[in-house]
Protein backbone atom coordinates (compact mmCIF):
# COMPACT_ATOMS: atom_id res chain seq x y z
CA UNK A 1 0.00 0.00 0.00
CA UNK A 2 1.56 2.99 -1.11
CA UNK A 3 0.00 6.92 -0.10
CA UNK A 4 -0.05 10.12 -1.80
CA UNK A 5 -1.47 13.75 -0.85
CA UNK A 6 -4.50 14.70 -1.55
CA UNK A 7 -2.93 18.08 -3.40
CA UNK A 8 -1.04 15.58 -5.75
CA UNK A 9 2.19 18.28 -5.67
CA UNK A 10 4.59 14.85 -4.48
CA UNK A 11 6.48 13.74 -7.08
CA UNK A 12 6.76 10.12 -5.24
CA UNK A 13 4.50 7.92 -3.06
CA UNK A 14 4.88 6.95 0.60
CA UNK A 15 4.61 3.40 1.79
CA UNK A 16 2.61 3.58 5.00
CA UNK A 17 5.24 3.34 7.74
CA UNK A 18 6.54 6.85 5.85
CA UNK A 19 3.12 8.24 5.77
CA UNK A 20 2.50 7.90 9.55
CA UNK A 21 6.03 9.31 10.45
CA UNK A 22 5.52 12.64 8.31
CA UNK A 23 1.59 12.85 9.32
CA UNK A 24 0.85 15.89 6.95
CA UNK A 25 2.03 16.00 3.41
CA UNK A 26 4.61 18.65 2.85
CA UNK A 27 2.45 20.39 -0.07
CA UNK A 28 -0.49 21.23 2.80
CA UNK A 29 -2.67 18.30 1.80
CA UNK A 30 -3.63 15.01 3.79
CA UNK A 31 -2.19 11.37 3.02
CA UNK A 32 -4.39 9.10 1.33
CA UNK A 33 -4.08 5.47 -0.42
CA UNK A 34 -3.10 5.15 -4.07
CA UNK A 35 -4.84 2.49 -4.68
CA UNK A 36 -7.47 2.26 -2.25
CA UNK A 37 -7.50 -1.86 -0.26
CA UNK A 38 -10.45 -3.96 -1.99
CA UNK A 39 -11.00 -6.78 0.12
CA UNK A 40 -13.67 -9.55 0.87
CA UNK A 41 -15.03 -8.62 3.95
CA UNK A 42 -15.69 -11.21 6.13
CA UNK A 43 -18.99 -9.92 7.46
CA UNK A 44 -20.50 -13.47 8.72
CA UNK A 45 -17.42 -13.73 11.17
CA UNK A 46 -17.37 -10.11 12.55
CA UNK A 47 -19.79 -11.02 15.50
CA UNK A 48 -17.48 -13.63 16.82
CA UNK A 49 -14.17 -11.42 16.52
CA UNK A 50 -12.37 -9.61 19.42
CA UNK A 51 -11.96 -6.32 19.04
CA UNK A 52 -8.42 -6.97 19.40
CA UNK A 53 -8.51 -9.12 15.74
CA UNK A 54 -10.78 -6.74 14.12
CA UNK A 55 -8.31 -4.17 14.80
CA UNK A 56 -5.48 -6.46 13.34
CA UNK A 57 -7.36 -6.97 10.43
CA UNK A 58 -7.98 -3.65 9.57
CA UNK A 59 -4.70 -2.67 10.23
CA UNK A 60 -2.90 -5.13 7.80
CA UNK A 61 -5.09 -3.83 5.06
CA UNK A 62 -3.94 -0.57 5.08
CA UNK A 63 -0.08 -1.06 6.49
CA UNK A 64 0.97 -4.46 4.83
CA UNK A 65 4.34 -3.09 4.63
CA UNK A 66 4.35 -3.74 8.59
CA UNK A 67 4.47 -7.65 9.62
CA UNK A 68 2.11 -8.95 11.04
CA UNK A 69 4.24 -9.82 14.61
CA UNK A 70 4.66 -6.35 14.57
CA UNK A 71 0.63 -5.66 14.35
CA UNK A 72 0.12 -7.93 16.76
CA UNK A 73 1.99 -6.31 19.11
CA UNK A 74 0.39 -2.79 18.03
CA UNK A 75 -2.98 -3.71 19.03
CA UNK A 76 -2.63 -6.01 22.03
CA UNK A 77 -0.36 -3.58 23.61
CA UNK A 78 -2.90 -0.42 22.77
CA UNK A 79 -6.12 -2.49 23.59
CA UNK A 80 -4.90 -4.01 26.78
CA UNK A 81 -5.45 -2.92 30.94
CA UNK A 82 -5.32 0.59 30.30
CA UNK A 83 -9.03 0.18 29.37
CA UNK A 84 -11.72 -0.24 31.81
CA UNK A 85 -14.06 -2.51 29.35
CA UNK A 86 -13.30 -5.73 27.95
CA UNK A 87 -14.81 -5.34 24.51
CA UNK A 88 -12.61 -1.88 24.06
CA UNK A 89 -15.85 -0.42 22.29
CA UNK A 90 -19.14 -1.90 23.90
CA UNK A 91 -22.57 -0.91 22.50
CA UNK A 92 -25.01 -0.49 24.90
CA UNK A 93 -28.71 -1.36 24.88
CA UNK A 94 -31.21 -0.01 23.12
CA UNK A 95 -32.24 3.65 24.14
CA UNK A 96 -34.94 5.38 22.19
CA UNK A 97 -34.75 3.22 19.12
CA UNK A 98 -30.96 3.84 19.09
CA UNK A 99 -27.53 1.99 20.34
CA UNK A 100 -24.94 3.70 21.63
CA UNK A 101 -21.56 2.77 20.61
CA UNK A 102 -19.45 3.60 23.64
CA UNK A 103 -16.12 5.01 22.96
CA UNK A 104 -14.62 7.05 26.12
CA UNK A 105 -13.20 3.66 28.22
CA UNK A 106 -9.94 4.38 27.52
CA UNK A 107 -7.96 6.39 29.67
CA UNK A 108 -8.38 9.40 29.05
CA UNK A 109 -12.16 8.96 28.88
CA UNK A 110 -12.80 9.71 25.02
CA UNK A 111 -12.75 8.29 21.56
CA UNK A 112 -9.52 9.68 20.71
CA UNK A 113 -7.88 7.12 22.87
CA UNK A 114 -9.05 4.48 20.43
CA UNK A 115 -6.73 5.74 17.72
CA UNK A 116 -4.50 7.05 20.00
CA UNK A 117 -3.49 4.31 22.04
CA UNK A 118 -2.13 2.62 18.61
CA UNK A 119 -0.44 5.56 16.91
CA UNK A 120 2.59 6.10 19.25
CA UNK A 121 3.24 2.15 18.97
CA UNK A 122 2.70 2.23 15.10
CA UNK A 123 5.06 5.54 14.76
CA UNK A 124 7.65 3.70 17.20
CA UNK A 125 7.76 0.76 15.17
CA UNK A 126 7.61 2.88 11.70
CA UNK A 127 10.70 4.69 12.67
CA UNK A 128 12.36 1.13 13.58
CA UNK A 129 10.87 -0.12 10.38
CA UNK A 130 12.09 3.23 8.30
CA UNK A 131 15.67 3.14 10.02
CA UNK A 132 14.87 6.84 11.19
CA UNK A 133 17.14 8.62 13.68
CA UNK A 134 15.29 11.57 14.16
CA UNK A 135 13.60 12.88 16.94
CA UNK A 136 10.23 12.84 16.38
CA UNK A 137 7.99 16.22 17.24
CA UNK A 138 4.32 15.52 17.66
CA UNK A 139 2.96 18.68 16.85
CA UNK A 140 -0.91 18.89 17.76
CA UNK A 141 -3.62 21.53 18.02
CA UNK A 142 -6.08 20.28 19.58
CA UNK A 143 -9.81 21.13 21.11
CA UNK A 144 -9.01 19.39 24.28
CA UNK A 145 -9.58 15.29 23.88
CA UNK A 146 -6.70 15.28 21.04
CA UNK A 147 -4.16 16.70 22.87
CA UNK A 148 -4.87 15.04 26.43
CA UNK A 149 -4.96 11.53 24.19
CA UNK A 150 -1.49 12.53 22.28
CA UNK A 151 0.30 13.37 25.66
CA UNK A 152 -1.24 9.69 27.27
CA UNK A 153 -0.13 7.82 24.24
CA UNK A 154 3.21 9.38 23.77
CA UNK A 155 4.23 9.96 27.39
CA UNK A 156 7.70 9.47 28.14
CA UNK A 157 8.13 7.50 25.32
CA UNK A 158 11.76 7.20 23.53
CA UNK A 159 12.48 9.46 20.53
CA UNK A 160 9.29 11.79 20.73
CA UNK A 161 8.85 15.29 21.91
CA UNK A 162 4.99 16.42 22.14
CA UNK A 163 3.93 19.68 21.85
CA UNK A 164 -0.23 20.47 21.83
CA UNK A 165 -1.52 24.03 21.34
CA UNK A 166 -5.02 24.54 22.38
CA UNK A 167 -7.60 27.21 22.71
CA UNK A 168 -7.19 29.79 25.77
CA UNK A 169 -11.13 29.15 27.27
CA UNK A 170 -11.80 26.50 24.92
CA UNK A 171 -11.76 23.24 26.33
CA UNK A 172 -13.49 22.28 29.54
CA UNK A 173 -12.35 22.03 32.82
CA UNK A 174 -11.79 18.10 32.76
CA UNK A 175 -10.22 18.09 29.54
CA UNK A 176 -7.47 21.10 30.74
CA UNK A 177 -6.65 19.32 33.77
CA UNK A 178 -6.22 16.16 32.27
CA UNK A 179 -3.76 18.18 29.92
CA UNK A 180 -1.93 19.92 32.70
CA UNK A 181 -1.84 17.10 34.79
CA UNK A 182 -0.59 14.05 32.39
CA UNK A 183 3.23 13.78 33.33
CA UNK A 184 6.38 13.09 30.94
CA UNK A 185 9.63 14.39 30.13
CA UNK A 186 8.62 14.91 26.92
CA UNK A 187 5.15 16.79 27.05
CA UNK A 188 3.88 20.46 26.68
CA UNK A 189 0.45 21.62 26.46
CA UNK A 190 0.10 25.65 26.06
CA UNK A 191 -2.90 27.45 25.51
CA UNK A 192 -3.08 30.01 22.20
CA UNK A 193 -5.16 33.34 22.76
CA UNK A 194 -7.75 32.44 19.67
CA UNK A 195 -9.92 29.64 19.10
CA UNK A 196 -9.22 26.37 17.94
CA UNK A 197 -9.15 27.23 14.14
CA UNK A 198 -6.60 29.80 15.24
CA UNK A 199 -4.59 26.77 16.77
CA UNK A 200 -5.09 24.54 13.75
CA UNK A 201 -4.72 27.10 10.89
CA UNK A 202 -0.81 28.30 12.83
CA UNK A 203 0.05 24.49 13.20
CA UNK A 204 -0.62 23.80 9.91
CA UNK A 205 1.59 26.53 8.75
CA UNK A 206 4.17 25.83 10.96
CA UNK A 207 4.30 22.35 9.21
CA UNK A 208 4.68 24.00 5.63
CA UNK A 209 6.82 26.63 7.11
CA UNK A 210 10.53 25.05 4.95
CA UNK A 211 13.07 26.95 6.51
CA UNK A 212 11.70 26.23 10.12
CA UNK A 213 11.59 22.54 9.04
CA UNK A 214 15.05 22.37 7.51
CA UNK A 215 16.15 23.55 11.19
CA UNK A 216 14.77 21.05 12.77
CA UNK A 217 16.36 18.60 10.88
CA UNK A 218 19.64 20.28 11.04
CA UNK A 219 19.13 19.77 14.72
CA UNK A 220 17.68 15.54 14.09
CA UNK A 221 14.40 16.41 14.98
CA UNK A 222 11.34 16.37 12.28
CA UNK A 223 7.36 17.00 12.69
CA UNK A 224 4.43 14.70 12.88
CA UNK A 225 1.31 14.95 13.59
CA UNK A 226 -1.30 13.29 16.45
CA UNK A 227 -4.32 15.08 14.74
CA UNK A 228 -6.74 12.57 12.74
CA UNK A 229 -4.77 14.41 9.88
CA UNK A 230 -2.76 11.78 10.32
CA UNK A 231 -3.19 8.61 8.46
CA UNK A 232 -2.10 6.32 11.34
CA UNK A 233 -4.69 8.01 13.38
CA UNK A 234 -7.49 7.74 11.26
CA UNK A 235 -7.46 3.85 9.86
CA UNK A 236 -7.59 2.76 13.53
CA UNK A 237 -11.04 4.67 13.61
CA UNK A 238 -12.01 2.34 11.07
CA UNK A 239 -11.95 -0.48 13.50
CA UNK A 240 -15.22 0.43 15.34
CA UNK A 241 -17.79 0.79 13.34
CA UNK A 242 -16.85 -3.10 12.08
CA UNK A 243 -17.30 -3.92 15.74
CA UNK A 244 -20.46 -2.38 16.53
CA UNK A 245 -21.93 -4.10 13.48
CA UNK A 246 -20.56 -7.29 14.63
CA UNK A 247 -22.39 -6.77 17.80
CA UNK A 248 -25.54 -5.93 16.64
CA UNK A 249 -25.17 -9.15 14.56
CA UNK A 250 -24.61 -11.04 17.50
CA UNK A 251 -27.11 -10.00 19.59
CA UNK A 252 -29.29 -10.57 16.64
CA UNK A 253 -30.74 -7.05 16.12
CA UNK A 254 -29.52 -7.38 12.44
CA UNK A 255 -28.80 -10.11 10.24
CA UNK A 256 -25.51 -10.14 8.40
CA UNK A 257 -25.91 -7.80 5.31
CA UNK A 258 -28.76 -5.79 6.44
CA UNK A 259 -28.10 -1.87 6.63
CA UNK A 260 -27.15 0.20 10.09
CA UNK A 261 -27.16 3.79 9.98
CA UNK A 262 -24.52 5.49 12.18
CA UNK A 263 -24.91 9.26 13.67
CA UNK A 264 -21.71 10.65 14.26
CA UNK A 265 -21.12 13.92 16.77
CA UNK A 266 -18.54 15.67 14.22
CA UNK A 267 -15.84 18.44 13.97
CA UNK A 268 -12.94 17.65 12.33
CA UNK A 269 -14.38 14.97 10.21
CA UNK A 270 -11.98 12.32 11.29
CA UNK A 271 -14.46 10.45 12.85
CA UNK A 272 -17.19 10.36 10.31
CA UNK A 273 -14.76 9.80 7.41
CA UNK A 274 -13.59 6.38 9.46
CA UNK A 275 -17.23 5.06 8.95
CA UNK A 276 -17.14 6.06 4.95
CA UNK A 277 -13.78 4.10 4.55
CA UNK A 278 -15.64 1.57 6.34
CA UNK A 279 -18.35 1.62 4.16
CA UNK A 280 -16.14 1.60 0.94
CA UNK A 281 -14.90 -1.63 2.42
CA UNK A 282 -18.02 -3.55 2.31
CA UNK A 283 -19.93 -2.59 5.62
CA UNK A 284 -23.06 -2.33 4.43
CA UNK A 285 -23.96 1.35 5.80
CA UNK A 286 -27.06 3.19 4.46
CA UNK A 287 -26.54 6.42 6.22
CA UNK A 288 -23.52 8.50 8.05
CA UNK A 289 -25.68 11.59 9.73
CA UNK A 290 -22.90 14.26 10.32
CA UNK A 291 -24.35 15.70 13.82
CA UNK A 292 -23.05 19.18 14.25
CA UNK A 293 -23.38 21.43 17.10
CA UNK A 294 -24.06 25.93 16.62
CA UNK A 295 -20.99 25.61 14.88
CA UNK A 296 -22.82 23.96 12.17
CA UNK A 297 -20.38 24.63 9.05
CA UNK A 298 -21.02 21.05 8.38
CA UNK A 299 -24.87 20.71 8.31
CA UNK A 300 -25.12 24.00 5.80
CA UNK A 301 -22.75 22.18 3.28
CA UNK A 302 -24.08 18.96 3.52
CA UNK A 303 -27.54 20.19 2.67
CA UNK A 304 -26.36 23.21 0.41
CA UNK A 305 -23.15 22.27 -1.32
CA UNK A 306 -21.48 25.42 0.10
CA UNK A 307 -18.70 25.70 2.81
CA UNK A 308 -18.29 28.53 3.90
CA UNK A 309 -16.49 29.61 7.07
CA UNK A 310 -17.29 32.68 6.97
CA UNK A 311 -19.70 32.69 10.18
CA UNK A 312 -19.50 33.68 13.74
CA UNK A 313 -17.95 31.22 16.04
CA UNK A 314 -19.48 30.08 19.04
CA UNK A 315 -17.87 28.37 22.54
CA UNK A 316 -20.75 25.70 23.40
CA UNK A 317 -21.37 23.18 25.71
CA UNK A 318 -19.69 20.62 23.34
CA UNK A 319 -16.59 22.12 22.87
CA UNK A 320 -14.61 19.41 20.81
CA UNK A 321 -17.23 20.34 18.11
CA UNK A 322 -16.09 23.95 17.68
CA UNK A 323 -14.80 23.93 14.70
CA UNK A 324 -15.22 25.84 11.48
CA UNK A 325 -12.31 24.14 8.99
CA UNK A 326 -13.06 20.87 9.24
CA UNK A 327 -9.42 19.57 7.91
CA UNK A 328 -10.76 15.86 7.02
CA UNK A 329 -13.10 16.92 4.68
CA UNK A 330 -10.28 17.08 1.86
CA UNK A 331 -10.12 13.34 2.18
CA UNK A 332 -13.91 12.85 1.51
CA UNK A 333 -14.04 15.34 -1.51
CA UNK A 334 -10.78 13.96 -2.91
CA UNK A 335 -12.35 10.34 -3.07
CA UNK A 336 -15.71 11.97 -4.50
CA UNK A 337 -14.00 14.17 -6.85
CA UNK A 338 -13.17 10.78 -8.31
CA UNK A 339 -8.92 11.70 -6.63
CA UNK A 340 -8.80 14.63 -9.04
CA UNK A 341 -6.00 16.67 -7.31
CA UNK A 342 -6.43 19.69 -9.23
CA UNK A 343 -9.85 19.92 -8.01
CA UNK A 344 -9.26 19.86 -4.30
CA UNK A 345 -6.14 22.35 -4.71
CA UNK A 346 -9.21 24.63 -6.55
CA UNK A 347 -11.28 24.29 -3.26
CA UNK A 348 -8.66 24.27 -1.03
CA UNK A 349 -7.04 27.76 -2.25
CA UNK A 350 -10.80 29.42 -2.25
CA UNK A 351 -11.43 28.07 1.42
CA UNK A 352 -7.82 29.36 2.05
CA UNK A 353 -8.23 32.99 0.36
CA UNK A 354 -12.41 33.87 0.66
CA UNK A 355 -13.46 31.49 3.48
CA UNK A 356 -16.05 29.70 1.22
CA UNK A 357 -16.01 26.91 -1.92
CA UNK A 358 -19.01 25.54 -3.95
CA UNK A 359 -19.09 22.04 -4.99
CA UNK A 360 -20.16 20.91 -8.08
CA UNK A 361 -23.97 19.39 -8.47
CA UNK A 362 -22.30 16.04 -9.43
CA UNK A 363 -19.87 15.83 -6.26
CA UNK A 364 -23.08 17.18 -4.19
CA UNK A 365 -25.19 14.19 -5.68
CA UNK A 366 -22.73 12.00 -4.69
CA UNK A 367 -22.67 13.13 -1.02
CA UNK A 368 -26.48 12.79 -0.74
CA UNK A 369 -26.05 9.22 -1.39
CA UNK A 370 -24.71 8.60 1.62
CA UNK A 371 -24.59 11.74 3.81
CA UNK A 372 -27.19 13.12 6.14
CA UNK A 373 -26.55 16.37 8.80
CA UNK A 374 -28.09 18.14 11.29
CA UNK A 375 -27.61 20.45 14.43
CA UNK A 376 -28.47 21.03 17.94
CA UNK A 377 -28.20 24.03 19.94
CA UNK A 378 -26.70 24.00 23.17
CA UNK A 379 -30.41 23.98 24.72
CA UNK A 380 -31.17 20.97 22.44
CA UNK A 381 -27.77 19.84 24.30
CA UNK A 382 -28.88 19.89 27.71
CA UNK A 383 -32.94 19.06 27.01
CA UNK A 384 -31.49 15.60 25.15
CA UNK A 385 -28.97 14.65 27.96
CA UNK A 386 -32.23 15.23 30.33
CA UNK A 387 -34.56 13.64 28.34
CA UNK A 388 -32.66 10.09 27.37
CA UNK A 389 -31.45 9.89 31.35
CA UNK A 390 -35.32 10.52 32.18
CA UNK A 391 -36.64 7.79 29.99
CA UNK A 392 -33.67 5.63 30.26
CA UNK A 393 -31.77 5.82 33.04
CA UNK A 394 -28.99 6.27 30.37
CA UNK A 395 -26.42 9.88 30.60
CA UNK A 396 -24.45 10.85 27.86
CA UNK A 397 -22.16 13.88 27.16
CA UNK A 398 -23.02 16.70 25.47
CA UNK A 399 -20.87 15.64 22.37
CA UNK A 400 -23.27 12.59 22.17
CA UNK A 401 -26.49 14.57 23.31
CA UNK A 402 -25.86 16.46 19.78
CA UNK A 403 -25.66 12.81 17.37
CA UNK A 404 -29.18 11.94 19.80
CA UNK A 405 -30.87 15.09 19.61
CA UNK A 406 -29.69 15.00 15.67
CA UNK A 407 -30.59 11.17 14.99
CA UNK A 408 -34.21 11.90 16.68
CA UNK A 409 -35.34 14.38 14.66
CA UNK A 410 -33.70 12.80 11.49
CA UNK A 411 -35.92 9.50 12.18
CA UNK A 412 -38.84 11.96 12.94
CA UNK A 413 -38.48 13.82 9.25
CA UNK A 414 -37.28 10.94 7.28
CA UNK A 415 -39.23 7.85 8.98
CA UNK A 416 -35.89 5.94 8.49
CA UNK A 417 -36.28 2.46 10.50
CA UNK A 418 -32.85 1.60 9.39
CA UNK A 419 -31.48 0.35 13.20
CA UNK A 420 -29.21 3.08 14.15
CA UNK A 421 -25.58 3.16 16.23
CA UNK A 422 -25.20 6.62 18.07
CA UNK A 423 -21.32 7.22 18.06
CA UNK A 424 -20.61 7.77 21.66
CA UNK A 425 -17.73 10.18 21.78
CA UNK A 426 -16.68 11.10 25.33
CA UNK A 427 -17.78 10.07 29.29
CA UNK A 428 -20.49 12.11 30.51
CA UNK A 429 -17.86 12.80 33.50
CA UNK A 430 -15.47 14.57 30.96
CA UNK A 431 -18.36 17.12 31.17
CA UNK A 432 -19.86 17.22 34.23
CA UNK A 433 -20.85 20.49 33.84
CA UNK A 434 -23.31 20.30 31.18
CA UNK A 435 -25.02 17.16 32.68
CA UNK A 436 -25.53 18.73 35.88
CA UNK A 437 -26.97 21.33 34.36
CA UNK A 438 -29.42 19.14 32.15
CA UNK A 439 -29.99 17.00 34.96
CA UNK A 440 -30.95 20.16 37.63
CA UNK A 441 -32.31 22.77 34.93
CA UNK A 442 -29.73 25.46 36.47
CA UNK A 443 -25.87 25.96 36.52
CA UNK A 444 -23.63 24.19 39.12
CA UNK A 445 -20.89 26.61 41.43
CA UNK A 446 -18.24 23.59 40.83
CA UNK A 447 -16.51 22.66 37.89
CA UNK A 448 -14.50 20.24 37.20
CA UNK A 449 -13.17 17.32 39.65
CA UNK A 450 -15.88 18.87 42.57
CA UNK A 451 -18.45 18.47 39.47
CA UNK A 452 -17.74 15.06 39.10
CA UNK A 453 -18.46 14.34 42.32
CA UNK A 454 -21.46 16.59 42.28
CA UNK A 455 -22.47 14.42 39.12
CA UNK A 456 -22.00 10.71 40.61
CA UNK A 457 -24.11 12.00 43.76
CA UNK A 458 -26.55 12.66 41.78
CA UNK A 459 -26.80 9.78 39.45
CA UNK A 460 -25.34 7.28 42.46
CA UNK A 461 -23.73 5.26 39.96
CA UNK A 462 -20.02 3.67 40.53
CA UNK A 463 -16.75 5.49 38.93
CA UNK A 464 -15.24 3.72 36.25
CA UNK A 465 -11.63 2.97 36.85
CA UNK A 466 -10.21 5.58 34.63
CA UNK A 467 -12.48 8.44 36.02
CA UNK A 468 -10.93 7.48 39.41
CA UNK A 469 -7.58 8.17 38.37
CA UNK A 470 -8.59 11.03 36.92
CA UNK A 471 -9.88 12.01 40.64
CA UNK A 472 -6.37 11.54 41.75
CA UNK A 473 -4.37 14.28 39.33
CA UNK A 474 -2.69 17.33 39.70
CA UNK A 475 -2.41 20.02 37.28
CA UNK A 476 0.38 22.66 36.48
CA UNK A 477 0.10 25.94 35.49
CA UNK A 478 -1.69 27.13 32.45
CA UNK A 479 0.75 28.73 29.89
CA UNK A 480 -1.01 31.32 27.49
CA UNK A 481 0.74 32.60 24.04
CA UNK A 482 -0.18 34.46 20.98
CA UNK A 483 -0.58 32.55 18.04
CA UNK A 484 1.72 34.48 16.94
CA UNK A 485 4.84 32.82 19.21
CA UNK A 486 4.55 29.35 18.45
CA UNK A 487 7.72 28.72 16.37
CA UNK A 488 9.44 30.91 19.14
CA UNK A 489 7.99 28.34 21.63
CA UNK A 490 8.54 25.21 20.13
CA UNK A 491 12.40 26.09 19.30
CA UNK A 492 12.70 26.85 22.65
CA UNK A 493 11.38 24.03 24.05
CA UNK A 494 13.09 21.90 21.51
CA UNK A 495 16.37 23.70 22.12
CA UNK A 496 17.27 24.45 19.08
Amino acid sequence: MQYRSTRGKMKESLNSAQAVIKGLAPDGGLYVPVNFTQVKLPLTKLSQMTYQEIAEMVLGWFFDDFTHDQLYKVVNDAYGSQWDQQQIAPLSVAHDGNYYLELFHGPTLAFKDIALQVLPRLMTQAIKNEHNDHQIVILTATSGDTGTASMRGFSDLSGTQVIVFYPHGGVSPVQLKQMLGQRGTNLSAIAIEGNFDDAQTAVKNIFNDLSFNQRLLDNHYQFSSANSMNIGRLIPQIVYYFSAYGQLVHRQAIKPGDPVNFTVPTGNFGDILAGYYAKKLGLPIHKLICASNENNVLTDFFTSGQYNRKRPFHLTNAPAMDILVSSNLERLLFDVANENESTIQVLMQQLSEDGSYSVSSDIKAKLDQTFAAGFATQDEVRSEIKRIYTDDGYLIDPHTAVASYVAHQYRQKQHDSTPNVIVSTASPYKFPETAIYALNDQKTAVTGIPAIKELQSIIDQPLDSNVQTLLKMTAREERVINPSSMEKTIAKILGI
